[in-house]
């Protein structure tokens, strides 16, 4: 590779009288000091190193956005980056130290203090400031029951009123919903009950925080009472608005002092300043020290950045509306960029001149990765998605499917394990591609973009899209009544009665003119006159001719002879068009596969597979968030079909006692289910052979039967 000297010593050395005195000092230098040229000099590419920079990003999902973003403004710069690997808190700070990892932006300060040894310390700097007192944690309550109640604090759970509101189980203790065992808040929730004296009437529930408060929202539609733990930025706060939908309660210091845990200008805490049991956090980057030396346009880039406490929260929301694959969180950050390039310009071009002051070197080195070992038990991820995965708010217990035919492949293949949840699928399949999680279990379709970067088991449950509709027997009346009604306005008839009425208006018109002198049945003014004429002409037309209006004249003979063969024809269209519209209409309605949808008004759930594919076929869909939703406009008739996915809509099928719905044809879009693996070919090995053990014994029959009834 070619080599440029160090500016200073190649001027050194170009002095004419100590350039042969120097020379062989000039050549040291040069190998010492020397920069790659490519570095410097290669076209369309002034920054960049020699080495991917290797990003960490932390376990809590929310925080994905941010890294993102991040990531992709140093592709824009001209970086290598690969992709970010998942940390704990405490790896992550340590593999900081080592000098494993070069930076991640998920530093939450004061939080992560603990974090800060000293032999850490000596080795990493906390630059820039992303969101600056943004990061607040607390305790809220839905707003009706604090005005109910006349709830402000933890200490008002001392009275039995608001305690018996509060309790869901019947136990006796309000039931708070609060962090997994093991996070950092879970330790500041049980010092404020031991503190306080709340352990006897309050209930610290912990499982997976994600299904617990997706049941709070919906406890809260539902007009319930709520009382939970949460923080910002977090999807929470998109779903149960502060102020509107839920307070922020307040919890005196304790252990910490006023200052630190006491916020001004909280939006929906019920008393300001809001004591929040919490300090406020910062949320910073952090990175190597050595790495920050020898990058500064990355330096610079990093303290220039600040993303809107509000643009994180958004995104957030959008995770938990389904936009959950990490190909849509990279497409969140890339329109987050977009729409605010202009401050983007502005901190790229501050990393750009602080790049024009020194060279970017290569520092570390590529052989740290780390090859992380699977020890047992085994750790198994899963994500609710019913039937496959359900869980049991009640007993903080998974069940489904997928669930349960994991526990016989265990029991089969004679692996222990545990089992934890998470709430998006960028999560649960980031757990196991970082090593985190051996294996997830849910309904994990197999795709070529997935089975690039993960291993798979066999196939166990094929899926696809199926359409569900009413069954035929709904009632003689109601059928009759909506076909009635669905001919009458159809366009078809309307322009057969258009015709009718002209044709009727036109033979008015020759008759009343040809009479209504002479005859003294057509009176001579024109309105009553008309309708005389009219009234002629449609009982001639229809062939019952009273005979109480006969024409007199020869004109008006003539015209009444040609009418009444011409009505024979046009009633006879108007017939055969009637009978044509009645029966079109019987068989449009009839639904038996994908080919009968287009025309008919069809339901699906939001940013779903099915709603990509009646996009592709030209149908708009009607569209719900909740499949429930769906079902119940469905059974009102506010839609003639529900196209989604095939086992979700065959287990409800399956538990619908009442008969009402049924499925139409067969599944279309197929799709293979199966369990997700990281790169371990023994635990493949042992988990297909136990799959295949449970298929040919008939175990697998049973179970399947149980969810989703007869194959």
């Amino acid at each position: 590779m070619m080599q440029k000297p160090n500016t200073l010593s190649h001027i050194f050395c170009q002095s004419g009288c100590l350039r042969s005195l120097f020379f062989l000092g000039c050549l040291l230098t040069g190998m010492l000091f020397a920069v790659p040229l490519s570095a410097q000099e290669e076209a369309n590419s002034p920054i960049g190193g020699n080495r991917p920079i290797r990003m960490g990003r932390a376990t809590w999902d929310t925080g994905w956005f941010q890294a993102e973003v991040y990531r992709q403004l140093l592709l824009e710069l001209g970086y290598q980056v690969d992709r970010p690997r998942t940390f704990d808190n405490g790896e992550f700070y340590e593999a900081l130290a080592r000098g494993d990892v070069d930076f991640w932006v998920n530093g939450w300060f004061p939080l992560h203090n603990a974090f800060l040894t000293d032999e850490v310390t000596a080795r990493i700097e906390i630059v820039g400031t992303q969101v600056k007192g943004g990061a607040l944690q607390g305790y809220m309550v839905d707003r009706n029951s604090a005005e109910l109640l006349s709830i402000t604090s933890l200490a008002d759970f001392n009275r039995s009123e608001v305690v018996n509101y509060f309790d869901r189980d019947g136990n006796g203790r309000a039931d708070l919903i609060g962090c997994n065992v093991g996070w950092g808040c879970e330790q500041v929730i049980e010092h404020h009950l031991d503190s306080y004296d709340l352990r006897g009437v309050i209930e610290h529930v912990q499982g997976d925080y994600g299904p617990l408060m997706v049941n709070t929202v919906e406890q809260f539609a539902a007009n319930e009472p709520i009382f939970f733990y949460t923080w910002t930025p977090n999807w929470t706060i998109g779903a149960l608005v502060p102020g509107q939908d839920v307070v922020w309660i307040g919890v005196p210091p304790l252990a910490l002092s006023e200052d630190q845990t006491t916020v001004a200008n909280v939006a929906g805490c019920v008393v300001s300043p809001c004591p929040m049991g919490f300090p406020p956090n910062d949320i910073r980057t952090v990175a190597n020290r050595s790495f920050l030396e020898t990058n500064p346009a990355i330096q610079a880039l990093l303290d220039s950045i600040v993303i809107p406490l509000d643009d994180i929260s958004a995104q957030n929301a959008l995770l938990l509306a389904g936009e959950e694959e990490q190909t849509d969180i990279e497409r969140h950050a890339t329109e987050w960029i977009t729409n605010n390039r202009q401050v983007v310009n502005v901190w790229m071009a501050t990393a750009v001149a602080a790049h024009d002051e020194t060279l970017v070197v290569e520092v570390g080195s590529e052989d740290s990765n780390e090859t992380l070992q699977s020890l047992p038990p085994l750790r198994i991820v899963t994500k609710p998605l019913a039937p496959f995965v359900i869980y049991d708010v009640e007993t903080r217990q998974y069940t489904g499917f997928s669930i349960e035919l994991w526990k016989l492949i265990a029991r089969e293949a004679n692996l222990e394990y545990e089992l934890y949840g998470v709430n998006t699928v960028a999560k649960l399949l980031d757990e196991v591609e970082r090593g985190a999680a051996d294996a997830a279990t849910a309904g994990v379709g197999i795709t070529e973009q997935r089975e690039s970067k993960l291993d798979f088991s066999h196939s166990y449950f094929q899926s696809g899209l199926q359409i569900m509709v009413t069954t035929e027997n709904r009632g003689l009346w109601g059928n009759s009544f909506l076909s009635l009604i669905n001919a009458i306005f159809s366009p078809q008839l309307l322009r057969v009665l258009g015709f009718l009425f002209i044709s009727l208006l036109v033979a008015a018109h020759i008759m009343w003119f040809s009479e209504r002198h002479i005859n003294d049945d057509f009176s001579v003014n024109y309105w009553p006159g008309i309708w005389e004429a009219f009234w002629w002409s449609a009982v001639t037309a229809t062939t019952v001719g009273y005979g109480d209006k006969t024409p007199k004249t020869i004109l008006g003979r003539i015209v009444g002879l040609i009418w009444m063969f011409s009505g024979l024809f046009v009633l006879a269209s108007f017939t055969a068009s009637i009978a044509a519209t009645f029966a079109v209409n019987e068989v449009n309605s009839h639904i038996a596969g994908p080919s009968d949808l287009p025309g008919k008004r069809v339901a699906t759930i939001e940013r779903s597979t099915a709603e990509d594919y009646l996009n592709q076929q030209g149908i708009r869909p009607i569209l719900f968030l909740h499949e429930g939703d769906a079902y119940a406009a469905l059974l009102n008739d506010e839609v003639d079909a529900v196209v989604y996915d095939a086992p979700v809509l065959q287990h409800y099928v399956a538990l619908d006692d009442s008969g009402s719905v049924e499925l139409a044809g067969t599944v279309f879009q197929e799709q293979q289910y199966g369990v997700a693996l990281s790169q371990n070919p023994l635990l493949r090995e042992r988990i297909n052979l136990a799959l295949l053990r449970l298929i040919e014994s008939g175990e697998y029959a049973t179970i399947y039967r149980e969810w989703f009834g007869e194959e």
